[in-house]
């Protein structure tokens, strides 16, 4: 018998019906346009990937060989952690970030997106979400039947949110339950906030009362190294949001940890609970290699700062030359992502029948071979031409190799043009099709 979507769920008549809070949801449009440039690299096209935002470095050595020792670990862990990884984990916000917090505070699982979406399955308030955000914010709320509240951001702030605006937004109803969701350095933007900044959010946030998820999967990509946590300034009410994919790049390994402060006990507990039936536990192996992540160490530090002058030469070069193809565009501070406005080539682009972010992207694809995301798929106006661009499409094994090769000297610049030059060329290709 053919099952169809919408069919009624009939005791008895072997019928379905898709949840109404998954009607109409595609695929990540990170996972989507990786598969999109499989296909045509697979057909013979020459493909710039700056679609999906993957590390290109190595998991750095220490961390690779803590897991081949651990390789035959094949127990069942705790559903909250491997004790040693929740102390590690702690110790690193103590060390790090100055957050006061115990193992006790820590919940592991298979990815911070995991994490996520376990709390908005537990947690009944609203989302609210700066735009731009990160793609899979919003459609897990959708999944789960949570109200999604946009604040939008702008380019005259750096894509920033403003406590005045943080404070209208919760002013319409100041008693209504809520889940802010802070990332920075940010994807799309790269921006990240100062401690003055976060501090002022801070007030905000506690004069209202609400939760906040501050996701600081990149904290360590800061270029200069000085991420500073908003749990330091509003440490009752933060969850902080870590794990091994950005900073330690290890995103196919799947392992996030959530840091709560000690009055959301009740809610780390109730997410474990349900954790507990659906995932049970995080792999062994990685768990315990993620213990030597967080430990640190000399080694780890020197990884990370070749990872950021590498990141940070290449974001500012990529940043000037779309600049001189016409976008407006803030500097990156952190992570790996730019996130041009390209509402200047308006007009132009208008007279090729080009309006909206998505036949942007679809068309300089198309044309160019050169992929990155519309800014409407991170929340934006479909009309307003902007767009995010991964600066990752180069080997960061041998750039990460050559760097340590040659102690650390030189000129970062130079650097950065020999061994991202497949990221320069694919801004300088899309510059050209832009001023066409």
């Amino acid at each position: 018998m053919e099952l169809n979507e919408g069919d009624a769920a009939t005791p008895g008549a072997g019928a379905v019906s898709l949840n109404l809070n998954v009607r109409g949801l595609s695929q990540s449009p990170t996972i989507a346009i990786q598969a999109r440039c499989d296909a045509l690299a697979r057909e013979g096209r020459r493909i710039w990937r700056l679609g999906l935002g993957q590390s290109p470095f190595p998991v750095p050595p220490p961390v690779v060989e803590s897991l081949r020792s651990n390789a035959a670990r094949k127990a069942y862990l705790p559903v909250h952690g491997l004790p040693q990884l929740r102390e590690a984990v702690a110790e690193y916000h103590r060390r790090r970030h100055g957050v006061p917090c115990s193992p006790d505070d820590v919940l592991v699982a298979p990815g911070s997106k995991e994490l996520l979406f376990l709390l908005q399955l537990v947690f009944y308030g609203d989302l609210l979400i700066p735009t731009p955000a990160w793609v899979s914010y919003a459609p897990q709320a959708q999944i789960v039947g949570r109200r999604v509240d946009f604040v939008p951001t702008r380019f005259e702030d750096r894509w920033r949110l403003l406590p005045e605006d943080l404070e209208a937004r919760c002013g319409e109803d100041p008693v209504r339950p809520r889940v802010l969701v802070l990332n920075y350095p940010g994807n799309p933007t790269g921006v990240t906030y100062d401690e003055a900044e976060l501090a002022a959010l801070a007030e905000v946030a506690r004069r209202h009362r609400m939760v906040v998820l501050s996701d600081e999967i990149y904290g360590e990509l800061h270029f200069e190294g000085r991420h500073a946590s908003l749990a330091r300034f509003y440490p009752e009410g933060t969850i902080v949001s870590s794990g091994l994919s950005k900073w330690c790049g290890a995103g196919g390994w799947r392992l996030g940890t959530f840091t709560f402060p000690r009055s959301l006990r009740w809610l780390l507990e109730a997410m474990a609970a349900v954790a507990s039936e659906t995932y049970t536990s995080t792999s062994a192996p990685i768990q315990y290699a993620a213990v030597r992540a967080f430990q640190g160490g000399l080694e780890i530090e020197e990884y990370l700062t070749r990872a950021r002058r590498i990141l940070a030469s290449l974001g500012r070069q990529c940043a000037d030359r779309l600049r001189g193809a016409g976008a407006r565009l803030a500097d990156p501070e952190g992570a790996f992502y730019l996130f041009p406005d390209l509402g200047p080539h308006r007009e132009r682009l208008a007279a090729r029948g080009i309006r909206t972010s998505d036949a942007l992207c679809r068309r300089a694809l198309d044309e160019t071979g050169v992929a990155f995301l519309p800014g409407s798929a991170f929340g934006r106006p479909p009309d307003e031409l902007t767009a995010r661009l991964a600066t990752v499409d180069f080997d960061g094994s041998k750039a990460m190799a050559a760097m340590e090769a040659q102690g650390g000297d030189g000129d970062d610049d130079a650097f950065a043009r020999e061994h991202g030059r497949n990221v320069l060329q694919a801004i300088d290709v899309l510059g050209d099709w832009l001023a066409r």
